[in-house]
């Protein structure tokens, strides 16, 4: 693990979202007080807000996970969006830091699809002709990032 000099090492998620199309500029406000913020497009709020943006229609990440799995078109581009952004972003990672193994969190972090599509598209935005990268999910669940804050603190400092 890479904690940096800042102590932020891994916070990638308040990075702009890579190669932007025309119609993602400036990009969703982030509570950070930029805009685009990657985190703002490949959280759940983020897949929800970009839903109801091209479609009208407000649904939960779940219901639209559900509309994938049923072959709704609306949810299925919606989730074509979500996993092209998603491996742009992931891609800077490989482009910077060339890991073995990238391990995601957060609750989109249990859909299983995201681990063999988003490979097969970030390979085209990888400066590498070959991408040996792996992207898997955690080993603790959605909240893994909950459990390694937790490490963070010494028993000392609990009471």
């Amino acid at each position: 693990v890479h904690f940096g000099a800042n102590m932020i090492g891994g916070e990638w998620g308040h990075n702009p979202l890579p190669w932007p199309k025309a119609e993602e500029i400036p990009g969703p406000p982030c509570y950070c007080r930029q805009h685009g913020c990657l985190e703002t497009y490949v959280s759940g709020t983020g897949l929800a807000r970009d839903h109801e943006m091209h479609t009208g229609v407000r649904r939960s990440a779940e219901e639209i996970l559900v509309g994938v799995n049923q072959n709704d078109k609306d949810c299925l581009a919606t989730w074509d969006r979500y996993r092209d952004r998603l491996a742009r972003g992931l891609s800077h990672v490989i482009n910077l830091l060339d890991p073995d193994v990238i391990v995601l969190g957060g609750g989109l972090s249990k859909v299983s699809r995201i681990y063999k599509e988003v490979p097969d598209l970030w390979a085209s935005y990888v400066f590498s002709d070959t991408v040996e990268t792996k992207l898997l999910p955690p080993v603790h669940g959605d909240a893994s990032g909950v459990r390694g804050a937790a490490w963070l603190w010494s028993p000392q400092e609990t009471s």
